[in-house]
């Protein structure tokens, strides 16, 4: 039996589509969200801002909204400012939280600050000298688009003879005028989600993602049987609470709330295992091969159970 009165979330909006380069996963996965509200007897309506308007948003006089969109104008504070000023409670991360987050730089800078440990980095630009950042960086790189999502534009740099950085830059620059290079971490790699927030935020076991190839992406992650998903991942007990403490500090220092996931790799070599923050998801998948879901499941917490507990915790991050 659910702990959760479904009256008591009054009329609910379900935010997914948008006008992200995620839309499509977006979109499978507001349709999960939205079946798993109406199953369970909430007063659940679909709303996409992608085709809809502002106006529409307003009159159509939501209590809450769960929002399932995926990156810009979804999950990078544009949509979480839009309800701060309707005043309508929200799940997930607020304004800051999730603008930061969005923003690869600026969340990888704060996690430095904080001392915690994430790949060494370089912004770079059409005329940046790519012999250089091999140089300081080493031969095993990656380029990623800063403020994007779902491994879109993201491209490893391996060999270097014929000008490899700099085509991967016009494929990020494709996706977003800020681009970075990144150490590839070459290792295990692991998520971790998270619910709650500050000194209640709680990790869920943590899952080892082991995609063909080591290539986790777009296809990978959304639309192949291919990728095996290994939860609770098998990791000695005390290394596997050490990641899930890095995991909820890393989330904490970025002010997130509500849910969210935290993407990192595992490096191991003859010092032993490092493990390296890549990127915090405060709107994370709920489709079918979702990560969330996943985790949930292992402690005994179903999608719609999920979905509930989510929505339970909307809120709005500035007070009157």
């Amino acid at each position: 039996m659910s702990a959760y009165d479904p009256k008591s979330f009054g009329k609910v909006g379900v935010l997914f589509g948008g006008r992200s380069a995620e839309r499509e996963v977006s979109i499978m996965s507001g349709t999960g969200v939205l079946g798993a509200l109406r199953a369970r007897g909430v007063d659940a309506h679909a709303f996409d801002p992608g085709t809809q308007s502002l106006a529409e948003l307003e009159a159509a006089k939501f209590d809450r909204v769960f929002i399932a969109l995926h990156g810009r104008f979804g999950e990078d504070g544009t949509i979480q400012g839009v309800l701060e000023t309707l005043r309508i409670p929200y799940t997930g991360s607020g304004v800051l939280a999730s603008a930061t987050a969005m923003d690869k730089i600026a969340a990888k800078r704060i996690w430095e600050c904080e001392g915690l440990p994430t790949p060494a980095w370089q912004r770079v630009h059409a005329d940046t000298d790519w012999k250089r950042v091999v140089a300081e960086l080493g031969d095993e790189l990656i380029v990623k688009p800063a403020r994007e999502g779902s491994t879109l534009g993201i491209t490893k740099v391996v060999t270097h003879d014929h000008n490899e950085l700099a085509l991967a830059f016009e494929e990020a620059v494709r996706y977003d005028d800020v681009v970075f290079v990144e150490q590839l971490i070459r290792g295990r790699e692991l998520t971790c989600a998270i619910l709650g927030e500050g000194r209640n935020a709680r990790a869920l076991p943590l899952i080892e993602i082991r995609a063909p190839a080591d290539n986790y992406d777009y296809r990978h992650k959304y639309f192949s049987d291919d990728t095996e998903y290994l939860c609770p991942a098998p990791l000695p007990d005390d290394l596997a609470a050490e990641i899930s403490a890095l995991a909820v500090r890393a989330y904490n220092a970025l002010g997130a709330r509500g849910w969210g996931r935290v993407d990192l790799m595992l490096h191991v070599d003859a010092r032993g295992d490092r493990p390296y923050l890549l990127e915090l998801n405060t709107a994370p998948g709920m489709t079918g091969h979702s990560l969330v879901p996943i985790a949930a499941k292992a402690v005994g917490i179903g999608y719609e159970e999920l979905v509930l507990e989510i929505l339970a915790h909307a809120a709005l991050g500035v007070r009157e």
